[in-house]
């Protein structure tokens, strides 16, 4: 025997199992972290990607948006207030409990008494249903207390399945206010960030979530749909953009979000890795202080918040180059906003492009009653949205030169968004994807009155409020006919425009850079998914 040979021939065997299993492992680096593993905890997009890696919806999306089929096989209007969802036969949770219409009904009740979330998150439809009737174990069907022609698509964004395994309960039934059939404690976001109840139908399955460091999941191999190629995952949050690309090159990361415009030359020259970017539905923009007489982090000469004058929130607007900060901040990996949602989406309108006129603005401030001013302070996350404080620099530095002298306050998403939901800001920055494909996605959260119960205004922080809007908007949010409803949205999207609720930007394309082995679909709804990550053909 030449034990040479085979000591050589072992070692080559080994290598070999090694990078099998190095193979089977992925590591993601993302630009922001999950604030919970809990899917009903904070309306975000890192949370709803991290959720659909172990949790699905009845109604599923392709990357380019589309609805498809996924814990529901089907669904229809039986009439304008009720929906019918077929289930898929011999799903199971990652705890081998099978998948019935009664954990459908679980968690909307969940949703409802769901005390832990933020800012009513996860509550915008399920706040509508009226009655969820269970007539076997693979049909669902919901009723409203108005019209909800876009059901499916909420269902798809806002309605990750949990299992109603993780808690002992009598029959469930629809009854929020009394339990739904379950007399104890709701599950709270500790019980989900612990992995107590992260029980899911998805992908993966989570084996620990530990805040600051890193999120890891394993495949379930009972998973009814495509098995994903990696064993393992590993999410680690690197909110700044030059360790992440460090850490790609390195070899630390397989894959990463959100690279830096400026880095693309960087990467296109690195012949081990490769990136893709997809235009996304993203709008971001400021979000002005408008309800309050008196604004936390507004100063003005006659003690008033001149937030609340259209003058200035037009000033506002008419002094930030927008083309300037896509072309130098953002490298053309994004698109000028001067309306609420893409050009050509459904209900968008015909919008002008909002002139850089920064003399035009000062006669607006002047004309409003501040010719020398005021002083504000800008709110901004730092790790949530590609090059957000640098952006929110370039707007302060904007309006100060119109003679809004402007401070920046940028700061960690999860000490942010808190602060936010309580009010605490005066010029917040703000992102949202329209995810329902219609300019409903963002009027029903961010710019219409706020009117909880109904789901209303609930991201409305600003507090905008106006009743022209309101009687445009409410009725075309319940009108099933597409052509009615796409003529009163395009009428409520002027009437918004016109009374600027929100100081649009840019909508965002989204970056992903990866080793050259890999091969990844970009997503317009900006989700990270380790399911869209494959071994190069």
């Amino acid at each position: 025997m030449n034990f040479a040979l085979n000591k050589r021939a072992l070692a080559l065997v080994g290598a070999s199992l090694i990078g099998a299993a190095h193979a089977q492992h992925l590591t993601i680096a993302l630009a922001s972290e999950p604030t919970a593993a809990d899917p009903h905890y904070h309306k975000m997009t890192t949370n709803d990607s991290f959720s659909a890696h172990v949790y699905d919806s009845l109604v599923g999306r392709t990357a380019s948006m589309e609805l498809v089929p996924s814990l529901a096989t089907s669904w229809k209007n039986l009439d304008d207030l009720t929906w019918e969802f077929k289930l898929r036969k011999d799903v199971k949770f990652s705890n081998g409990a099978p998948f019935t219409s009664q954990d459908v009904l679980f968690t909307i009740c969940r949703t409802l008494n769901n005390e832990t979330n933020v800012s009513q998150s996860y509550m915008d439809t399920t706040k509508l249903i009226t009655d969820v009737q269970t007539p076997d174990d693979l049909t669902v069907i919901v009723k409203t207390a108005e019209p909800v022609p876009l059901i499916p698509a909420e269902f798809a964004r806002n309605l990750p399945i949990i299992s109603s395994s993780i808690v002992k309960h009598d029959k469930l039934r629809f009854a929020p206010k009394e339990g739904c059939g379950y007399k104890g404690p709701w599950p709270t976001v500790a019980d989900f960030n612990s992995g107590k109840m992260a029980i899911g139908t998805g992908p993966f399955k989570l084996k620990s979530y530990v805040k600051g460091n890193a999120i890891n999941l394993e495949r379930n191999d009972g998973y009814w749909g495509a098995k994903p190629a990696w064993q393992t995952v590993k999410m680690v949050a690197v909110p700044n953009a030059g360790p992440r690309l460090t850490g790609l090159m390195s070899g630390d990361y397989d894959l990463i979000e959100n690279p830096a415009a400026r880095d693309l030359a960087r990467i296109k020259d690195d012949k081990k890795l490769a990136f893709v970017a997809t235009p996304s539905t993203r709008l971001v923009f400021f979000q002005p202080d408008i309800g309050r007489d008196k604004s936390p982090f507004v100063t003005a000469p006659d003690g008033k918040n001149p937030l609340q004058d259209l003058r200035v929130r037009k000033a506002i607007n008419m002094a930030i180059d927008r083309k300037a900060i896509v072309q130098r901040l953002m490298d053309g990996m994004a698109t000028p906003a001067y309306q609420y949602m893409p050009d050509g989406m459904f209900g968008s309108v015909k919008a002008p492009e909002i002139k850089f006129d920064p003399e035009g603005a000062k006669k607006l401030l002047a004309e409003a009653g501040y010719p020398n001013g005021f002083e504000m302070t800008l709110s901004s996350t730092n790790d949530r949205y590609m090059n957000d404080a640098q952006i929110a620099q370039a707007v302060a530095q904007y309006l100060t030169r119109i003679g809004i002298k402007t401070k920046v306050d940028a700061m960690t998403a999860s000490i942010y968004f808190p602060k936010r939901a309580k009010r605490e800001f005066s010029f917040p920055i703000g992102g949202w994807p329209s995810e329902n494909g219609e300019a409903s996605g963002l009027f029903q959260l961010w710019v219409a009155s706020t009117d909880s119960p109904k789901g209303l205004g609930t991201s409305n922080y600003g507090a905008f409020s106006n009743a022209e809007f309101d009687k445009v908007y409410i009725p075309a949010a319940k009108t099933v006919d597409p052509v009615k409803r796409k003529a009163m949205l395009e009428q409520a999207t002027q009437i918004a425009l016109d009374n600027i609720p929100l100081i649009p930007l840019h909508f965002e394309s989204s970056i992903w850079a990866f080793k050259k082995e890999l091969s990844y679909e970009g997503r317009r709804d900006q989700y990270t998914l380790a399911t869209s990550v494959k071994p190069a053909k």
